[in-house]
């Protein structure tokens, strides 16, 4: 496997896919799978999958309460995840990453406990036109309950975000800034240094939505900046269940606990209570022990891998996607050139027929799997005056060959349709 000191050297898709059972899998009549949903969910190796049956066979027990030796294992390969994120991110401390249920547990972690002490009315939050549902409901909620209002970054016509309008309404006001780093509809890079900058100038904090940027490409919390990153382990080979919210050590210290219950406390009275310190102060109850598990193991796997390596290999599949299936002449795609835009190709038909659910149940019968909906982010479909579009995103172990299918069944699909009419 390469290594991030080789960033364009091609990966070896046939090691890699060695690695994934499931893509190994055939569907009706035969049909090979090709999953170009990545943007979803990702599958997993073998790696991931045997770190977890491991744990639950061998070393499984609640972490950190318990007075025996499989409890000290248990905890012991928890708390080894959790230097694995630390590392992987360059956080500062151990203390600065907390396990969530992913990226939208979370983000509603910081409005909640973050935004209910330090917002009011009069304050503002500071989103863009392409967020995810999970990053704008929460702000939404917060705003609710404190009166503090929500302001939107528009998009340019290509996808990118407007900054003249971003430095127009980022003023005095503004107490947060809440960006994805990558559109998971887009594909768009957003310019995070240039907004960590200008946010803090203008003394706001701010909150990266890393979905769909973290398991593709390297990220160093120190170097950055930011004040909050959310990023979950579904979405880079590990299992469901599982995210991070990495924060700086003197906001999370400054913020009261999220949820109340085991674990998180120091000391209880029947008239109040004191919490724990960090992290566990915001890992209430039994914690998601054997995903976080899984989450290092899959750290672990594209650390082996190397991210300037991932990147390198899915912008050369989204450049060669955007070709061929521009050589269709009927698609309409969204976002960036495809040469300034992550591994996320959005489109429909030309005059929206069929419709993207068509598109998807279509491409379904020749094992071409893809998303179809307005993927979480219905504001930004309206910008665009869709209500869906078709997405197909790629991974690690995606190839050429399987563009090739995703465009092939699109030829079919189209032929369907001509007869229809």
């Amino acid at each position: 496997m390469t290594t991030d000191a080789c960033r364009t050297c091609p990966l070896d898709t046939d090691k890699i896919r060695a690695d994934f059972p499931i893509l190994a899998k055939t569907l009706h009549d035969g049909v090979p799978l090709t999953y170009l949903d990545n943007a979803a969910t990702t599958q997993r190796p073998r790696q991931v999958i045997q770190a977890m049956v491991e744990t639950y066979e061998h070393h499984y027990a609640n972490v950190h309460r318990g007075i025996h030796w499989l409890s000290d294992q248990s905890t012991d390969l928890y708390e080894d995840a959790r230097e694995k994120v630390r590392t992987f991110i360059n956080a500062s401390a151990r203390e600065e990453v907390i396990f969530t249920t992913g990226t939208t547990g979370a983000i509603n972690l910081v409005a909640r406990s973050w935004g209910d002490a330090n917002l009011g009315p009069g304050d503002e939050i500071l989103l863009t036109e392409m967020e995810h549902h999970s990053n704008l409901v929460p702000w939404h909620q917060l705003a609710e309950r404190t009166g503090a209002k929500v302001v939107a970054v528009p998009v340019t016509d290509d996808g990118k975000l407007d900054l003249e309008s971003f430095d127009r309404l980022l003023t005095e006001r503004t107490r947060m800034v809440a960006v994805t780093a990558v559109s998971n509809v887009l594909g768009t890079i957003n310019p995070i240094e240039q907004i960590v900058a200008k946010a803090h100038v203008a003394g706001a904090l701010v909150l990266i939505d890393g979905a769909q940027s973290v398991p593709h490409r390297a990220i160093d919390v120190e170097a950055l900046g930011a004040d909050f990153l959310a990023f979950s382990g579904h979405k880079m080979m590990g299992p469901s269940g599982v995210g991070v919210l990495w924060g700086k050590r003197e906001l999370l210290e400054a913020m009261p606990p999220f949820l109340g219950g085991g674990s998180m406390i120091r000391r209880v009275r029947l008239d109040g209570f004191e919490p724990a310190d960090l992290p566990a102060k915001f890992e209430a109850g039994t914690p998601p022990i054997v995903p976080a598990i899984g989450l290092g193991a899959a750290i672990d796997y594209l650390g082996a891998i190397g991210l300037g390596a991932v990147a390198q290999h899915e912008h050369d599949l989204t450049v060669y996607a955007h070709r061929v299936l521009g050589e269709l002449g009927t698609l309409r795609f969204f976002g960036p050139p495809p040469e300034e835009k992550s591994g996320i190709v959005s489109f429909v038909f030309e005059n929206n027929r069929p419709h993207a659910h068509d598109i998807a149940q279509l491409l379904d019968r020749h094992g071409v799997a893809v998303r179809a909906g307005h993927h979480c982010a219905m504001p930004l479909h309206k910008r665009f005056n869709v209500n869906a579009t078709a997405r197909a995103s790629f991974y690690l172990y995606n190839t050429r060959e399987e563009v090739d299918r995703l465009a092939e069944a699109l030829t079919q699909v189209q032929q369907v349709f001509r007869r229809r009419r």
